[in-house]
C-alpha cells in the first residue's frame, strides 16, 4: 500500500513511542506526543503485536489531503479533524477500509491538537537507532528527518497480513466500531480534570523533584495551587505556561542535568515549561517536578490558553497509574483480539 501525500497539514510527521537509550549521544526520544491515540490507532487497525513499534502519521492542529494506491484499513485517534473520505465522513476510532484512489482530507481540529493514522503494518521507514520517529532538530528517522511535503510517497510496512477479516464484519456500515459513543472512555487516557463553573482544567499529577530544595516554600505552594494556561510558544518540544511566578531561592540557573519527557523546568522569569517528545537531552534551568507519563497525551492535545493545574503524587501513586492505564490498554487489545 502506498500513500501520496496531496497536501501535508501544518506539521505531519512520522513517529512511533520513540528512541530510546540514545540520550548519552546527544539524540533525543522523539515519538508520538499523544502515545495514547497512537497505540490506539495501531490497535484498531491490527497492529495488536506492535502498536508500540509500528510507525503511525502525526498531524498537528490541521490535517492534510492524502490519496491511496491501493486497497488497505486505516485508523484515526486523537483530535477530531472532521476527516472526509471522497466526499464522505470516516469515522474517528474504527478500523475504515480504503482502496486505489479514494482520497481522504482532513481539516481544522475541531476538537484536540493532535491526530493519528494508523495503517496495517505501520509507515514503511527506515529503522533508525531501534526508531522510526522523526527527529526534526538532527534532521533523522521519519521521512527523511523531516515533515512531509506535498509529493511525498509513502509505503505500509512489510508485516501488512490480511486486513479483509479484521474490519468487514456485520454491523453498521460492515464496520467494526470497538471504541464507541457508548464507551467514550476508550478514546482518552485516564486522566484527571478540575472544573470551576463552566472551564475546566487539566490536572497534571507531578512527583516532586528532583531540585525541589531550589524553590521557596512559597514557590512550591504557587506551584501547586495556581492556575496556569498554554501559552503560545508549545510545541513538540516543550509547553511553555503563563500564570503566577514560581519563587525560587537563588534563582533556577544551574549546572546542565538530564530531561525526560515530563520534566517540568521553572525559566529565569518563574514560568513552568513541561518537556514534551522532542525535549533535549539535558537543561539549565531547575526541575521542580516530573509530569507522570500517563498525563503526558492529554496535555499534547491541549491548545495555547487551555489550562492546567499541578498536583503532587509520591512515586509509588506514580507508578500505579501508569500501571492503571498499562491494563487499560491490555484489556482493550485482548477484546479486539477476541471479537
Amino acid at each position: 500500500m502506498a500513500m501520496e501525500i496531496i497536501e501535508p497539514g501544518l506539521l505531519t510527521t512520522v513517529q512511533d513511542m520513540g528512541r530510546t537509550g540514545c540520550g548519552a549521544l546527544g539524540y533525543s526520544t522523539n515519538g508520538a506526543c499523544d502515545k495514547y491515540s497512537m497505540k490506539l490507532a495501531n490497535l484498531l487497525v491490527g497492529n495488536t503485536d506492535k502498536m508500540e513499534q509500528a510507525a503511525v502519521l502525526e498531524f498537528t492542529m490541521k490535517g492534510g489531503v492524502i490519496r491511496f494506491t491501493s486497497s488497505y484499513v486505516l485508523a484515526l485517534a486523537g483530535a477530531d479533524m472532521a476527516p472526509v473520505m471522497n466526499g464522505n465522513p470516516v469515522p474517528m476510532y474504527a478500523p475504515v477500509p480504503v482502496k486505489a484512489g479514494d482520497i481522504l482530507i482532513l481539516g481544522m481540529a475541531l476538537s484536540g491538537m493532535r491526530c493519528y493514522l494508523a495503517v496495517r503494518g505501520g509507515i514503511g521507514v527506515p529503522l533508525i537507532m531501534g526508531s522510526r520517529s522523526t527527529d526534526l532538530k538532527c534532521h533523522l528517522g521519519g521521512y527523511g528527518g523531516r515533515a512531509l511535503k506535498k509529493g511525498d510517497v509513502l509505503e505500509a510496512g512489510p508485516e501488512q497480513g490480511d486486513a479483509a477479516g479484521w474490519d468487514l464484519l456485520p454491523g453498521e456500515n460492515g464496520l467494526r466500531f470497538l471504541a464507541g459513543e457508548d464507551e467514550p472512555w476508550f478514546r482518552i487516557p485516564s486522566s484527571h480534570y478540575s472544573y470551576r463553573g463552566m472551564e475546566r482544567r487539566l490536572v497534571l499529577r507531578t512527583v516532586p523533584g528532583p531540585q525541589e530544595e531550589a524553590f521557596t516554600p512559597y514557590g512550591i505552594e504557587t506551584f501547586t495551587h495556581s492556575n496556569y494556561c498554554l501559552s503560545h510558544q508549545c510545541d513538540r518540544m516543550a509547553c511553555r505556561l503563563t500564570g503566577p511566578a514560581v519563587e525560587t531561592k537563588g534563582g533556577s540557573d544551574m549546572i546542565s542535568d538530564g530531561i525526560v519527557e515530563g520534566s517540568v523546568q521553572i525559566s529565569s522569569d518563574g514560568m513552568p515549561m513541561i518537556m514534551m517528545a522532542d525535549h533535549q537531552t539535558t537543561g539549565g534551568y531547575a526541575k521542580i517536578g516530573t509530569v507522570v507519563s500517563t498525563d503526558i497525551p492529554a496535555l499534547a492535545q491541549l491548545r495555547p490558553g487551555d489550562g492546567v493545574v499541578f498536583r503532587f503524587i509520591s512515586v509509588e501513586e506514580g507508578i500505579e497509574a501508569c500501571r492503571k492505564e498499562y491494563r487499560k490498554i491490555q484489556w482493550l487489545k485482548e477484546r479486539m483480539c477476541m471479537e
